[in-house]
């Protein structure tokens, strides 16, 4: 593209400069052409003048008197009638420039000069026009190489970039060149990089709150079949194979919502729920866990409370501060159900150190953890609480006091305060 832009710039200015030249040339030749016959044809008349002067005035006419009037390049033959031909000069030979003027008295003069000095004037003249061209012809050269790598580089630039984005680094450049046509396409390709970028972020968000996501669910659910395959009694069979069956739903619940949030994280299918169901659920999907870790999990509160959510995302809050607790809080864990204004909250604290002070304030945040785990299992909670109009916050740090937000539904008769169990 370079040696195209060099070629056509260089051949656009040899064309200008052929056509202007030559014209140039020819008018130049002509100017000094006629310029020299008019300073002949203006010696003769000066001259005659002057023979005729000193003609009235009786004075001498020879040579060494006209010579002093005449330039010394330059040969004269004055006639005047009854008198001798007198020449000045010497006379050049070959092609020569003449002009003649008559006196009133018949006399006649005859100037003439070589035409090799129009030649050496239009040498002069054409080498200076030669010098210009070809001066022209370098700053050509020089304004068509730059222009060139204006235009080339940015185009090796894009197809960088582009190649980058094709090879999974996602990373948008930023850098324009101030020729609007290329701005206009690393726009888009940019743009292209931040829209990738995104879908990639959210593809690898997508796998990271699924392995965390799906490890309680697939954990409880081997702890059932682990109760059926060492009992006999074929009512704990039946039921264990219940409640493993109401995993699996939850299970197929957890994939269903992650799927949605990843397609569109605002998504919801909030409905009016029995809170009590959902805290019950929870109590009995993690006494085992807790009973094997010597810890109690216990609830209290109201109970009859009615919140609007999603049943499945709801659960999937309260199993992330559970397992939370477990894994970082210490002593019994406590489930309290209350109302504030026209919401119900659910509380979940423990007895453990609580939260470091310098983690507070980003408890919620991706990858922060006190210890040894991924850091998401907050953070996809509050996601999973705000994508249904919920919040989920933490109210206290010694000890850790985690509460969920959800919108209440009124009910019409007294809700009496629940015991501990």
């Amino acid at each position: 593209m370079r040696r195209r832009l060099i070629n056509s710039t260089l051949a656009v200015v040899l064309v200008v400069i052929a056509v202007f030249g030559v014209s140039l040339v020819i008018v130049e030749t002509r100017t000094i052409s006629a310029s020299a016959q008019e300073s002949v044809e203006s010696e003769a008349l000066r001259l005659i003048s002057v023979v005729e002067s000193r003609l009235l005035g009786e004075e001498a006419i020879n040579s060494g008197v006209l010579a002093e009037q005449i330039d010394p390049a330059r040969f004269a033959l004055i006639e005047i009638p009854g008198r001798a031909p007198i020449s000045v000069g010497e006379r050049p030979t070959g092609s020569v420039l003449r002009a003649t003027e008559t006196g009133e008295g018949g006399e006649k003069v005859t100037v003439e000069e070589s035409r090799s000095s129009v030649t050496r004037e239009v040498g002069r003249t054409l080498l200076i026009i030669g010098a210009v061209a070809l001066l022209a012809i370098v700053s050509a050269v020089l304004l068509a190489v730059r222009q060139a790598n204006r235009l080339a580089s940015p185009l090796t630039d894009l197809a960088e970039t582009a190649e980058r984005l094709g090879s999974g680094d996602p990373r948008p450049r930023h850098k324009r060149y101030g020729v609007p046509e290329l701005d206009r396409v690393a726009d888009v390709l940019d743009s292209s990089a931040e829209r990738i970028a995104r879908m990639l972020t959210a593809e690898r968000r997508l796998a990271a709150d699924a392995s965390h996501q799906l490890r309680t669910p697939l954990t409880a659910l081997s702890m059932r079949i682990e109760e059926i395959s060492v009992t006999d009694d074929p009512e704990t069979v039946k039921e264990e194979a219940n409640i493993a069956l109401t995993q699996v739903e939850r299970l197929t619940d957890v994939v269903e919502r992650l799927l949605t949030n990843s397609r569109d994280p605002r998504t919801g299918s909030a409905v009016v729920f029995d809170l009590d169901e959902i805290v019950k659920q929870q109590i009995e999907e993690w006494r085992p866990a807790y009973r094997s870790a010597g810890r109690a999990l216990v609830c209290s509160g109201k109970h009859g409370l009615r919140a609007v959510g999603t049943p499945g995302a709801v659960a999937q809050v309260l199993a992330a501060l559970i397992e939370n607790s477990l894994m970082h809080g210490g002593g019994t864990v406590a489930l309290r159900t209350r109302v504030t204004g026209n919401q119900v909250v659910v509380e979940v604290t423990d007895e453990g150190p609580g939260v470091p002070a310098e983690l507070g304030a980003r408890i919620f945040e991706r990858t922060i953890s006190g210890r040894n785990s991924t850091g998401i299992g907050l953070a996809v909670a509050r996601d999973l609480a705000e994508a249904d109009g919920g919040r989920l916050e933490l109210l206290q740090q010694h000890p850790a006091v985690f509460a969920l937000f959800l919108s209440r539904v009124p009910v019409d008769r007294r809700t009496p305060e629940r015991p501990v169990r």
